[in-house]
């Protein structure tokens, strides 16, 4: 992975991850606010952040074993088609075994949270990375955005682990939505770097009305989103269980409006400044590449098909 970015993430997982707030703690603004520094500095390293933070509000939300200084966790839960990974009993414990894909940080995390598939169903598993059946596969992340995430398959090859919760508890804990939100929070950040170049240009030199009027739109786009942010996180410590159950509904809505601000601020920022910036800024490519791939993690119609379900069938969740 990019040395630079592993170099960031081990230091601030060290000195800065332990100041952060749990969602839910009553400080869950200055969470939100912390990813979102995280991803206008360098998307790559919000997603490694993202994943060490929310690794450890689920750990603390479950259960499990309290993350040491030293070490830097990692969420691996994809579940994309195909063989995943399997967890088999072994005497008092448990063993994995199969290939996880979109493994974050699988050259710098020293622990993950796993998800796989048991006979009682899925499950979420600690396990300590070092172990020798874990292995990460070569040649699985050629992506240009978001290169620096380092996010190959993993195998595991009767890998032990320790479980965290019990089957299900992963999905179905609030805090699942409320982690949900803050990935929205490290998009929004991404979008305010790509937007940085069209700031820094109109400051420069005055705009005209077509530059003008792309940067009222990108202002415009980033000051909602960041409303929207700040109301949830308002609304995430009002309520941190969901006992009023709005925790699913709001997840869906901030993660579906922050993809389609990050969206159109791509947009406009590309039909205000051109190629320029992109071919002699490198800051700016990779802001605009780590965006474009990572906003991709919103499933589009997907997730706003499972938005409109949950308005239609369970309106008291508003």
């Amino acid at each position: 992975m990019c040395r630079s970015v592993a170099a960031r993430f081990t230091a601030w997982a060290d000195d800065e991850a332990p100041k952060v707030p749990l969602p839910g703690a009553g400080r869950t603004r200055e969470r939100f606010h912390a990813l979102s520094r995280l991803g206008r500095e360098d998307l790559s390293l919000a997603r490694l952040g993202e994943g060490h933070l929310d690794a450890t509000a689920i750990l603390h939300e479950l259960n499990g074993p309290r993350p040491e200084p030293g070490e830097r966790w990692g969420v691996w839960a994809a579940q994309p088609p195909g063989p995943g990974l399997t967890a088999e009993r072994d005497g008092d414990g448990w063993r994995l075994g199969g290939v996880k894909p979109y493994c974050s940080g699988a050259h710098v995390c020293t622990h993950a949270l796993v998800t796989a598939d048991t006979p009682e169903g899925r499950r979420l598993f600690a396990v300590r990375l070092a172990e020798p059946g874990v292995r990460p596969v070569p040649g699985t992340w050629q992506a240009v955005g978001m290169a620096g995430s380092d996010t190959p398959d993993v195998t595991f090859s009767a890998v032990p682990a320790e479980p965290v919760g019990g089957a299900g508890d992963y999905l179905d804990r609030p805090g699942f939505q409320h982690g949900g939100v803050g990935v929205a929070a490290c998009w929004l950040g991404g979008a305010h770097a790509v937007a940085d170049a069209l700031v820094v240009s109109a400051r420069e030199r005055v705009p005209g009305d077509r530059v003008a009027a792309h940067l009222g739109a990108v202002d415009m786009l980033l000051s909602t989103a960041e409303t929207v942010l700040e109301r949830a996180a308002a609304d995430i410590d009002a309520d941190p269980l969901d006992a009023l159950g709005g925790a699913g509904v709001r997840g869906l809505r901030v993660r579906a409006l922050v993809e389609k601000v990050c969206t159109e601020v791509l947009g406009h920022v590309g039909r205000a400044l051109g190629a320029g910036p992109l071919c002699h800024d490198a800051r700016h490519a990779r802001a605009v590449a780590d965006l474009t791939v990572y906003i991709r993690q919103h499933h589009a119609e997907a997730d706003l098909a499972a938005l409109g379900r949950q308005v239609a069938g369970h309106r008291e969740a508003q």
